[in-house]
């Protein structure tokens, strides 16, 4: 049985070291908030969670259904007392450094978000200036941005649920990438996302570099079921999906995607959906796919989709590389060049990517309801971005049902989402999804995959 640590007291690692007598009252479990102290409990337990095998969030609060956190406020500033925590965050009855900080950083990103951008409503929410403008001060009060530093944070996408060789090929990539430089930004949780930030630390320790950069950008539904990985050492959580994708692509100067579920196929429809915009065709942003030997029919089954529904430009907006862990790295070294060319003659930031058109279809947030499900736009009679913008909320719904608590809870009550569309897109989509099924990217390794969603042709 897992061992509980019984309470501990812990004090800030990082920016968050007070709050107001409000922004303590306002995380206390009888808060007239709505879901407010919930989600700072399921955070915090994520955070405290590093290693777990489970990636079911309701598996996960069930497990530790007795633990609790308590924000305690003192003159000399703010503790958190933590109760029932899994003891594995803990070394001879301290709290490890890296989930103390990690810790403060879920209290930090909390805070903010509900008093700056919800409550006190600074940002114009329903325009896409708010969101974007919303989004890059939640990145500035977690102190994300590295001003003056050139271009050379690479983004890596993928699975947290891959086989033995694809997780090393990460690393190979990730070790390519540490020699060169460049530094790690991922969805913070393990697989394809670990991976990388493992490899490149011991690419940067033989460059001497010893201030490397591994950013997690997470949100609080994907935090619950993917708790993250040590290797972190800049963790923001940001309010929704939406606004850590657009995250990910504005502070990212390329992206690299491995092999990976619903998930991935989320981030890349939703990117593709963004290059695709017509106000996009001259930004350059490097867009690399790649994987071992073995991952090859994974790469081939994306392509031959995308092309059945985005079509031959979609393609060309990415270049795909298999078993060569060196062309990659030497690949997006080279796109980082472009990308700090073209800036610098835009005259736009290094670390904040303002020039790029994101259309607001991809900036709302989208519930994933049975009703929203059913009457997705999925056909193509409409612009290609909107296509992938739709194609990107399906999987997103699909993400919900199979690891966010809020998602499992409503398959449960309500049964299969489903998912209805034209016959040319459906079917390839069915395709997709059964290969997923098949290769085992749905969920961890030795865990029984149950469908929580329908393709209705």
């Amino acid at each position: 049985m897992e061992k509980k640590h019984k309470i501990a007291r812990v004090t800030p690692r990082g920016p968050m070291e007070t709050l107001s007598q409000y922004e303590v009252n306002q995380l206390r479990k009888s808060t007239s908030l709505d879901g407010y102290y919930d989600t700072f409990r399921r955070c915090s337990l994520a955070v405290l969670n590093v290693g777990s095998q489970i990636d079911d969030a309701k598996a996960v609060l069930e497990k530790y259904k007795d633990f609790d956190i308590r924000v305690i406020q003192q003159e000399r500033g703010v503790k958190l007392e933590v109760e029932n925590a899994p003891e594995s965050a803990f070394v001879d009855g301290e709290m490890i450094r890296g989930i103390q900080e990690h810790l403060f950083s879920v209290l930090r990103d909390i805070v903010y978000v509900k008093n700056e951008i919800e409550l006190r409503n600074k940002f114009k929410l329903e325009t896409n200036e708010g969101i974007t403008n919303a989004i890059f001060h939640i990145l500035r009060n977690a102190n994300t941005f590295k001003t003056g530093h050139e271009p050379n944070l690479a983004v890596c996408w993928g699975g947290h649920s891959i086989s033995r060789k694809e997780y090393d090929y990460t690393k190979e990539v990730g070790h390519e990438l540490g020699l060169r430089g460049i530094d790690i930004c991922t969805g913070c949780g393990p697989g394809a996302m670990k991976g990388p930030m493992k490899g490149a630390t011991i690419g940067h320790n033989k460059q001497r570099i010893y201030n490397g950069r591994y950013l997690g950008i997470t949100e609080p539904g994907i935090i619950a079921a993917e708790s993250p990985n040590p290797i972190v050492n800049d963790l923001v959580i940001m309010p929704d999906i939406e606004k850590r994708l657009e995250a990910f692509i504005r502070t990212g100067h390329g992206v690299i995607v491995f092999p990976g579920g619903a998930g991935t196929a989320e981030e890349i429809l939703y990117l593709l959906g963004i290059l695709l915009h017509p106000k996009n065709y001259e930004i350059p942003f490097p867009f690399i796919l790649t994987g071992p030997k073995s991952s090859e029919d994974y790469f081939k089954q994306i392509y031959h989709f995308i092309e059945s529904t985005l079509g031959i430009e979609a393609q060309q907006r990415f270049k795909i590389i298999i078993d060569d862990p060196v062309l990659v790295a030497r690949e997006m070294k080279a796109g980082l060049q472009r990308i700090k060319q073209f800036r610098k003659e835009n005259g736009d930031a290094y670390h904040f990517n303002w020039i790029l058109n994101i259309d607001h279809e991809f900036q709302k947030p989208f519930i994933p309801t049975h009703e929203n499900m059913l009457k997705l736009e999925i056909h193509k009679n409409q612009d290609k971005h909107l296509l992938a913008a739709n194609l990107r909320r399906a999987f997103s719904g699909i993400v919900s049902g199979n690891v966010k608590a809020d998602g499992i809870k409503s398959i449960e009550e309500n049964g299969h989402f489903e998912i209805r569309g034209e016959n040319s897109i459906m079917q390839p989509l069915d395709q997709l999804l059964e290969g997923f099924v098949q290769q085992h990217r749905m969920k961890l390794p030795g865990k029984k995959y149950i469908p929580c969603y329908k393709i209705i042709k």
